[in-house]
């Protein structure tokens, strides 16, 4: 049974149920009061989850299902104010978030996308927004006991065929090697030298930005010449996917001219967000087009089968589990082939395969 009070020049009615959150609401009169209390008591008693004005007491809006979410994960999987998800939330925030939820409808998600690519956003980014606004919808709702419609999926027929959501094209940008040498000496000169060194490491080691920023001393063999990556990206396994990782060519002359901080343990101590700023700041400088920091990982890994090494081998260094994935990462040019060695006749072509050598033995030691 509701209760209803007179609060004030107010009335307000208040619903208990076992099994069921607390719904309370605020009317001027006392006839609105017990009549949305009623409703309620219909919705319950049918099985039906009450309309989301009821559970909140005031209209729902998209902003408040991401801080619902953004509060679900905090009690398990925190969500960075540096990852991908932080980023796709507060777009959609700033696009959706004074919808109301109940109410938006796939033509909404439409003008976002389309807002989105104004300001430049390709159909995979799009996609991505879509589906983590539906991941939102979907969990929110379970925790406030509402039942919402799943916008994001009506959605997406209509989308897919205006263009503005779509999968991921493999990205084929691979620095020059005058690029990356003016990069280089343009941040050794504004920068610092540690910037310099950065790129020349993730370019021999064709490690992720996060990856660069956390290796620690304590995790280095010398004797080996191997690193410790701890929690390496993973789909199926978020922590604790460590590997030994070999420190093949200048990579290893690069991590031994690092001179040690006091207080900090790791070889690049810097930050993830600076990493990136600064490079890009040197490519505009350079008047450099579409070259993005993580382009260097897609060139490190190119690199490896340039020289000879197996996909398996590749794979030691890049941390790829599958091929399917590692080829994305791979942008081998034709006109690369072309080497002096390989320019013999047929009956001599497997000995013009590049030997793997003396960085295959430190491989070898990583299994």
């Amino acid at each position: 049974m509701a209760s209803i009070k007179k609060i004030g020049e107010k009335w307000r009615a208040q619903i208990r149920r076992k099994g069921h959150p607390s719904y309370c609401k605020t009317f001027r009169v006392k006839a609105q009061a017990e009549a949305w209390a009623r409703q309620v008591e219909a919705d319950i008693d049918k099985g039906q989850s009450p309309a989301a004005a009821a559970v909140v007491g005031r209209v729902l809006l998209v902003a408040d299902l991401i801080a619902e979410y953004r509060a679900l994960r905090d009690g398990a999987r925190p969500i960075s104010d540096t990852s991908n998800e932080h980023y796709m939330l507060r777009r959609l925030d700033e696009g959706l978030g004074e919808r109301d939820a109940v109410s938006l409808t796939p033509h909404d998600l439409v003008g976002y996308c389309q807002m989105r690519k104004d300001e430049g956003a390709g159909p995979y980014t799009c996609n991505m927004e879509i589906s983590k606004l539906g991941t939102v919808t979907r969990y929110a709702g379970v925790a406030l006991k509402i039942t919402l419609p799943d916008v994001a999926a009506a959605a997406r027929p209509l989308l897919n065929h205006l263009g503005l959501i779509g999968g991921g094209g493999k990205r084929e940008r691979r620095p020059t090697e005058d690029e990356l040498q003016v990069v280089v000496a343009w941040l050794a000169e504004h920068k610092g030298q540690m910037f310099a060194d950065i790129v020349r490491f993730a370019v021999a080691t064709a490690m992720r930005r996060g990856e660069l920023v956390k290796l620690i001393w304590a995790d280095v063999n010398a004797e080996k010449r191997l690193v410790l990556v701890r929690d390496r990206k993973d789909p199926r396994k978020k922590a604790g996917n460590d590997q030994l990782v070999p420190l093949l060519g200048e990579a290893w002359t690069v991590l031994e001219r690092q001179p040690k901080v006091d207080g900090d343990p790791r070889i690049f101590p810097i930050g993830e967000s600076t990493v990136s700023k600064y490079f890009t700041e040197a490519c505009r400088a350079l008047s450099i087009p579409d070259l993005h920091l993580h382009d260097l990982r897609h060139e490190g890994t190119s690199r490896l089968f340039e020289v000879g090494f197996a996909i398996q081998q590749v794979a030691l260094v890049t941390g790829h589990k599958d091929w399917r994935h590692l080829r994305r990462y791979t942008n081998l040019r034709p006109e690369d082939l072309h080497d002096p060695a390989a320019r013999q006749s047929d009956k001599h072509l497997s000995s013009s395969v590049p030997r793997i050598g003396a960085q295959d033995e430190t491989l070898r030691e990583t299994r």
